[in-house]
């Protein structure tokens, strides 16, 4: 097993709270009862409840703005209880609310607001004082903690060797500042889960977790190309297609009754992706600050998409013509990259989709941490932006 103490700069450097870096008599196996895993355990609860500490402004004042984004803590979760009508008991996709907006996300993650909502009606009971929103963000924060915790466990077991990368995941300053702004958690559980399966030799169920994930967030669909790409060149195929089947299957199981039942509803979130343009975060509302003139929604969509299949041949090119054959993770981090690149919208936490293959593709903590700043710096950057914008 590798320690990071030993093979590692910055942690050996900063071991020194914990007793300094691992020595020679050390059980370096995890034969204690403080095994690698239960260690990564305690250290995501204590991230992601500093990272809820750090929400209290925003839940001590119901997440007013512009107070929301001067103390960095807002989140979609508690307004969306009311606007999209699951305070009244609507059910998403099926019902439209009271404002007649209709929820703009995936299928999966829909159903998780939705339970999420239901646990809510009897906390109020309990606590009919309580803000229902407020409920509605603690019931979701309790929710997706398991989430975190599956992308964290499974990344510490697919490699055997060095579980301690976890730890990356699980420390991260983005995933402590941003783990509870969205339902990311979600895909990215899924999506870590599916990627030990596959290491382990389970290329149907692997597919079928990512296809939940595709069911809960777009992004995990653009894997399967560099995917399909390692696997053609390693001689795979007969496993990518069950992989495939797999995530088709899974994915049509959970879309397949609503797109039946409730077909307007189920849309929205495609056809809000399509129609909304340039937006905050993204190279092209940064270009339109620099002057540049901005590109009409309908046409961004094929300059977007255009720009994203130019670096995908890119990275189709080192897949099939390196050297040697590249790691599936490294590809993955790469596509998923060009795809947070060349969106029309970078929200603060689109980076958590990246931390945790970022963190098994160079699992180096300098370079870990360097980038991590500079997440850091958009993170506060965009916020107080969006505080002067006056949103």
């Amino acid at each position: 097993m590798v320690a990071p103490t030993v093979s590692d700069p910055v942690a050996r450097s900063t071991s020194a709270f914990a007793g300094g870096p691992l020595g020679r008599f050390a059980l370096v196996g995890g034969a204690g009862w403080w095994t690698p895993v239960r260690v990564l355990i305690v250290l995501s609860a204590i991230s992601y409840g500093l990272g809820v500490i750090l929400d209290f402004p925003c839940m001590s004042n119901g997440w007013a703005s512009p107070d929301r984004y001067e103390a960095l803590c807002y989140s979609d979760i508690p307004p969306l209880y009311v606007l999209r009508g699951f305070s009244e008991g609507y059910l998403p996709y099926l019902q439209t609310s009271p404002t007649g907006e209709v929820l703009e996300y995936p299928v999966l993650t829909g159903v998780f607001m939705q339970i999420a909502a239901w646990v809510v009606k009897p906390v109020l009971a309990i606590a009919p004082s309580a803000d229902p929103s407020l409920a509605f963000f603690a019931v979701n924060v309790v929710l997706l903690f398991p989430f975190l915790l599956l992308a964290v466990i499974a990344s510490a077991r697919i490699v055997r060797a060095r579980p301690w990368d976890a730890a990356m995941i699980a420390l991260a300053p983005t995933m402590i500042l941003a783990a509870t702004i969205n339902w990311d958690l979600i895909p990215i559980g899924l999506v870590m889960a599916a990627i030990l399966l596959w290491a382990r030799q389970h290329p149907t169920w692997a597919g079928i977790l990512l296809g939940l994930a595709v069911a809960a967030k777009f992004y995990p669909l653009v894997l399967l190309g560099p995917w399909l790409l390692l696997c053609l060149r390693a001689g795979r195929m007969k496993d990518f297609a069950k992989l495939l089947l797999g995530t088709v299957a899974a994915w049509l199981v959970v879309n397949l009754p609503f797109m039946i039942f409730a077909f307007d509803g189920w849309a929205r979130f495609y056809g809000f992706s399509r129609t909304r343009g340039q937006d905050f975060g993204s190279v092209w509302y940064a270009a339109s600050l620099w002057g540049i003139p901005s590109i009409p929604a309908d046409l961004l969509n094929y300059v977007a998409t255009g720009t994203f299949l130019v670096l995908c041949a890119g990275i189709g090119v080192l897949i099939l013509f390196a050297p040697e054959r590249p790691r599936l993770i490294p590809m993955l981090f790469l596509v998923v990259a060009a795809f947070a690149v060349t969106n029309k919208v970078y929200s603060p936490q689109y980076v958590l989709w990246l931390v945790p293959l970022a963190a098994l593709a160079r699992p180096k903590w300098r370079d870990f941490l360097i980038w991590q700043a500079a997440e850091v710096m958009y993170f506060a950057a965009i916020w107080w932006y969006l505080a002067g914008y006056g949103v």
